[in-house]
């Protein structure tokens, strides 16, 4: 029998009668994981500890939102075809969350912690240090699709292919027990983006939202190459899966910001919310001496 990595027997894991699922909990650990990291580096720049918590409280429950919605739309007929229960586009443990649903509307949530919180803070640092945090996140939280055995990608006898049960096979692939784990290829991928952004932001002093820019621009070369893999069921245009537009387009928009905002100030990670003769001061909150 060849080489192969097994899939869980169970997507639920179990307290005692308390049935835990899986996916739920790998989503929960990488935003507990991004929080953490994103409060030491807003404490690296003069923040107080509990700055990002407070944004939390708004930025997480509109990013689930946001995840969610974007999923639903985008892979509208796996709910709402004939034959289909549309109450099923409520069940999210099943899996089904788009970052990019995700981080446009947590983006939002954040924008009203920011403005909400006691603590001053400028928003382009709050983004710049969750560039590190939210693909470490996406990192956890593709472990739930290998217990929900979904999203994985073409056939494969790779050592490193994925076992599928046949309950969860493309009804065309029936017979094939292994596929490329595509799950694996992100999670690797989005620590090395966060390896790199954390790298990039020392090295060349990246402030002024060009940390998180970068991040979003790795992240969709790679999201582009994994997508290209994948067989789950998926609206095309021109050959092109609909998150490979996406993609595209993001990732333009952040090179593009990259290089307009070439010539702001380098800010390191480390530099304090203080006000300096020059600096780039974030228009919705400017946070004073400490």
């Amino acid at each position: 029998m060849r080489a192969s990595i097994p899939s869980p027997s169970d997507s639920e894991l179990h307290l005692g009668s308390l049935p835990i699922h899986a996916y739920a909990l790998c989503i929960l650990v990488g935003v507990i994981v991004c929080i953490w990291l994103a409060e030491k580096r807003m404490q690296a720049r003069g923040y107080p500890a509990g700055a990002v918590v407070d944004v939390a409280v708004w930025a997480v429950p509109f990013g689930i939102i946001g995840g969610r919605l974007y999923h639903v739309i985008t892979d509208n007929q796996l709910y709402f075809r004939s034959g289909r229960d549309p109450w099923q586009a409520f069940e999210i443990w099943h899996g089904g969350l788009g970052i990019w649903g995700a981080i446009s509307l947590g983006a939002l949530g954040a924008w009203i912690g920011v403005r909400r919180s006691s603590v001053p803070i400028r928003f382009n640092h709050l983004a710049d240090s969750l560039a590190v945090g939210i693909p470490i996140a996406q990192a956890i939280g593709r472990w739930g699709n290998w217990f929900n055995q979904e999203l994985y990608g073409k056939p494969s006898d790779l050592p490193w292919a994925l076992q599928i049960s046949p309950s969860h096979r493309e009804p065309r692939y029936a017979d094939v027990a292994t596929y490329q784990p595509t799950f694996l290829y992100e999670c690797i991928w989005d620590l090395g983006t966060a390896g790199v952004v954390f790298w990039a932001e020392r090295r060349f002093k990246l402030g002024a939202g060009r940390a998180f820019a970068l991040y979003v621009a790795i992240y969709c070369v790679g999201r582009g190459w994994i997508e290209a893999l994948r067989i789950d069921e998926a609206h095309r245009y021109l050959g092109l899966r609909l998150n490979d537009y996406t993609s595209i387009v993001l990732f333009v928009l952040a090179v593009g910001y990259i290089y307009a905002r070439r010539n702001a100030p380098r800010q390191g990670p480390h530099e304090g919310p203080r006000t300096q003769e020059g600096a780039d001061l974030d228009p919705v909150a400017t946070p004073t001496a400490s």
